[in-house]
């Protein structure tokens, strides 16, 4: 890996400009129209209310995508420093998350290969020399490697290199730790796109602090939650007292970059020259939305990044992971009353809006009230989403 991943700058500005993105960014944010030139399309799209409600959907989710593809896990940032460990049990698999020695993460099984126990609990990074199983004192190195069985010599024939830790294929791109969950399936990384990494890394998400992070338990369908972060048709009505005012109802510039969607906008305060003010700060007048194909997220604001990672648990239960992420720390009172203010902003802004919004769209269609849902044209990268969706289900 690279070691500016574990390496935070120091003289990092707080703003970032245009000329500071990737071309393929720039080339984006330059197609946005001024407001009164936007089309506003109108679509004929729908879905059947059983993708989101149905048992047999789910699971085949579950069989043909999210155990056949590897899935956005957690951020490099939350194992800063080589000899870290975390559990993470956000997809239902008790999974042990590990930088070993050299800075390599690793992405094991969280299971000690005696009799299975939980080698960690908790979903904090700790420092860790070594994982002590609690049964029976079983102890594996943060790479994997069983070091010691206790009383070792009462297993006749006992070859310590066939009970290592069972580790899953992983990568680390783009500050962003992706996972295969399933260890029998043929490794499939083509979500993390070259241009998707570029972009990340860009918004210097591999050295970027995290300041917040928090654990949304919903009642809803995965999907009902990601749909907000797809489409901007609900920003002026469902965000209407916070922050729908400070958006154009206006359609996005819209790329896949791989199977992964990229969304950019101008704010209410947008117009194209703008973009040409010496020194501005681009995400006052621009927003990214991006969809880490099947189930990520990441949204920019002016003084900090959203990462979301969106984790099926049920037909009804998603686990979400909110990670909000700045340029720098918070270590003056400037910052810390701006980042303070942001973070309690935004959740309330994602956790009492669009998440209080996913499981009153997921109870509705529990009713059985509505056969299909339907898209308007505000809303057309989510069937665009579903295509790519299908796509991958199929393959």
């Amino acid at each position: 890996m690279n070691a500016t991943v574990l390496d935070r700058p120091t003289d990092k500005p707080l703003i970032q400009t245009l000329d500071m993105l990737t071309p393929s960014q720039q080339e984006a944010i330059r197609k946005i129209p001024g407001h009164d030139q936007a089309r506003i399309p109108s679509i004929d799209a729908t879905n059947p209310v059983s993708m989101y409600t149905g048992q047999h959907f789910y699971d085949h989710e579950q069989k043909n995508l999210f155990r056949k593809r590897a899935v956005p896990l957690t951020l490099s940032r939350m194992l800063e420093e080589p000899g870290t460990a975390m559990a993470h049990d956000g997809y239902g698999v008790p999974l042990l998350v590990t930088r070993d020695k050299e800075g390599t993460a690793h992405v094991f099984l969280n299971a000690c290969m005696h009799k299975g126990a939980r080698l960690l609990d908790g979903c904090d990074p700790v420092k860790k020399g070594r994982l002590t199983c609690p049964y029976h004192a079983w102890s594996f190195g943060i790479d994997g490697k069983l070091l010691a069985a206790a009383r070792a010599e009462t297993f006749e024939n006992f070859d310590k290199s066939s009970r290592n830790l069972v580790e899953l294929a992983s990568r680390e791109a783009g500050g962003i730790i992706w996972t295969m969950l399933d260890k029998d399936a043929e490794p499939d990384f083509s979500s993390v796109d070259d241009q998707l990494v570029a972009d990340m890394e860009a918004f210097d998400i591999d050295t970027a602090h995290i300041y917040g992070h928090k654990v949304f338990e919903l009642d809803a369908n995965w999907k009902c939650v990601l749909e907000p972060f797809l489409e901007g048709y609900h920003v002026q009505r469902l965000h209407a007292q916070s922050v729908g005012p400070l958006f154009a109802d206006v359609p996005n510039v819209t790329d896949k970059l791989g199977p992964n969607i990229r969304q950019i906008s101008g704010k209410l305060n947008y117009t194209p020259d703008c973009l040409d003010i010496p020194g501005e700060n681009i995400h006052k007048s621009v927003t990214h939305a991006y969809n880490l194909f099947p189930n990520g997220v990441v949204v920019t604001s002016p003084y900090y990044i959203s990462v979301m990672f969106l984790m099926p648990n049920a037909v009804d239960k998603t686990t979400v992971h909110y990670f909000m992420l700045t340029r720098s720390p918070d270590d003056n009172d400037k910052a810390r009353e701006l980042y303070k203010k942001s973070y309690d902003m935004v959740i309330g802004v994602f956790g009492g809006e669009d998440f209080w919004a996913a499981e009153q769209s997921h109870a509705g269609l529990m009713t059985g009230a509505l056969d299909t849902v339907i898209f308007s044209g505000l809303e057309e990268t989510i069937p665009l989403y579903y295509e790519i969706l299908e796509d991958a289900l199929a393959h």
